[in-house]
């Protein structure tokens, strides 16, 4: 019998906005069902008064399951944290301790590091030394059968976590971040790591421990830092995900590697390990082969060289899309294309109505070319359905609602990018995200968060079958098909009592109307639309 994974919410900075994060949580476990434990990173107490603290620490008020959190990272916190070997400071919460491993009843392996860097002596008691970390790393890794651990809790980011990764926005991961943190993750191996302190989300793409064609393969590692609770950006500062212990998990499982692993951002050379010196890896490897290199500002595609594109003396034509190969209901050239439902032409794409939409304004955005999904799509299509997206978002809201979009490549021939308006007092943005992945997880169907500034590109391969949303919020969910897939799962989500509570028309066959309401629409739709449309610019 298979083990049955732990579910675990991991959250950045509370900073002393316990009902915020405690609510939240209550929230999610209405929605989702209950979860095992919540580890908490960075700075748990804040500079707020301690009326809030107060009522949980007498028992007044209770967290709602049970919390692991990390110890000072200023002196003015040094007074929550009487006993440095950890202790309870209320019902359901628990201080872990200054360093140390946490192993749960079922087996899994919680490493923790509480406090910032510090090279100097005495060190302050809200930080951590290397003799703190040498010392964690031989508890640890003195035996032979070590493979890893399952969870690492830090407060600071490692240093050097951004290279050969996806864009760490404005965190300059070579500047910021301790040095100590990614020599002792080096070592630990953590299937999870978990930070917070830089006040935002970011979700690495996964990144492997071993040297390809040298040593066997291992695990990988995920590093995701999270923002401030409540932050007023909405940035992500509460993380769900699924965990299977190590010492229970089928060795070929453990080892398997993602499509979009990355070499590893702490890797140095033999004279530099020896001396057990960090360094910075090459910043033009492997990283721009395989994908779009996200530290440039303007997201142009690199060549397998490392060169850029509009360096060549020779610049490319754009390339021609592939011809369908037969009748195609969505090549604007083709006599199949129901033209009546147009409402906008660009350069390389156009919006036109959906037929049979969830509602009156839903609209699809095509490539004008045949172009079977996302993956496909060549540079200037790529930037056109953009600005379409930025476009459509800003109509959408000076209407008061909010929009998702989402792609299924699969039994599809033509790129078909759905945009459903939804109306802002209908739910949140969280709702919706919820809701995918409650009816995801229903359906036994892996629904993954992607990384905000990541692109699809660099998840999947052209030809593969997948379905894709984009919420409002930048944030993606992406799940990769691998037999079966219900056709109509994005709109039966939207359709559902939980979003747009019209669940009669999650089929699309249910809802056509005729040709001349169809007309109608489209015209209402143009003119509405008029004041947003960027291609009238000059």
């Amino acid at each position: 019998m298979a083990q049955k994974p732990l579910r675990v919410l991991a959250c950045g900075d509370v900073e002393g906005k316990f009902d915020v994060l405690f609510n939240r949580v209550r929230a999610i476990q209405k929605k989702s069902g209950s979860f095992d434990l919540l580890l908490c990173v960075g700075n748990f107490f804040g500079s707020t008064p301690d009326a809030e603290w107060e009522e949980y620490k007498t028992g007044i008020k209770k967290a709602p399951i049970q919390t692991y959190v990390l110890g000072a990272n200023n002196q003015e916190a040094i007074k929550y944290f009487q006993d440095a070997d950890g202790c309870e400071l209320a019902e359901n919460i628990t201080y872990l301790g200054r360093k140390g491993i946490f192993t749960g009843s079922s087996g899994l392996q919680v490493v923790y590091l509480s406090g910032t860097e510090s090279l100097n002596e005495p060190v302050p008691g809200y930080s951590f030394s290397p003799k703190d970390v040498s010392s964690l790393r031989t508890m640890l890794c003195s035996t032979a059968q070590f493979k890893g651990v399952d969870i690492l809790l830090t407060s600071p980011w490692p240093k050097y976590v951004g290279n050969f990764g996806n864009s760490s926005g404005e965190v300059d991961t070579k500047k910021c971040g301790s040095a100590l943190v990614s020599s002792l993750v080096t070592d630990l191996k953590p299937r999870y790591h978990f930070a917070a302190l830089e006040k935002t989300y970011y979700e690495r793409l996964p990144y492997r421990n071993h040297v390809v064609l040298q040593e066997n393969a291992q695990h990988v590692t995920r590093f995701i830092a999270l923002a401030n609770v409540g932050n007023p950006e909405k940035k992500k500062y509460l993380y769900a995900f699924s965990i299977v212990p190590m010492k229970l998990m089928d060795a070929a499982e453990l080892v398997k590697q993602p499509p979009d692993v990355t070499e590893n951002p702490y890797r140095k050379s033999g004279k530099e390990a020896s001396m057990g010196k960090q360094t910075p890896a090459p910043e033009e490897e492997s990283a721009c082969q395989f994908f779009f290199d996200l530290n440039e500002k303007q997201g142009r595609k690199r060549s397998s060289t490392g060169r850029d594109s509009k360096s060549s003396p020779h610049p490319k034509q754009p390339r021609k899309p592939p011809q369908p190969p037969g009748p195609c209901w969505f090549c604007l050239a083709s006599p199949e294309v129901e033209k009546h439902l147009v409402v906008n032409i660009g350069t390389h794409c156009y919006l036109a109505l959906a037929k049979g939409g969830l509602s009156d304004d839903h609209v699809l955005i095509l490539p004008i070319g045949h172009y079977q999904s996302v993956v496909e799509l060549s540079a200037e299509v790529v930037e056109e359905v953009e600005k379409y997206k930025v476009t459509l978002r800003r109509f959408f809201k000076s209407r008061g609602k909010r929009c998702v979009l989402f792609e299924r490549n699969y039994k599809s021939h033509h790129l078909q990018l759905q945009v459903i308006p939804v109306p802002l007092s209908c739910c949140t943005t969280d709702d919706i995200k919820d809701a995918f992945i409650t009816q995801a997880e229903q359906q036994q169907m892996e629904l993954l968060e992607i990384p905000e500034h990541s692109d699809i590109k660099q998840i999947t391969q052209p030809g593969a079958a997948y379905f894709y949303v984009e919420l409002d919020t930048g944030e993606k969910l992406f799940h990769r098909i691998k037999k079966n897939f219900p056709l109509q799962f994005g709109r039966e989500v939207l359709a559902s009592e939980a979003i747009l509570n019209i669940p009669d028309k999650s089929d699309w066959r249910q809802c056509q109307v005729s040709k001349e309401e169809e007309e109608m629409l489209a015209r209402r739709f143009r003119k509405d639309f008029e004041p947003f449309d960027f291609t009238l610019d000059d």
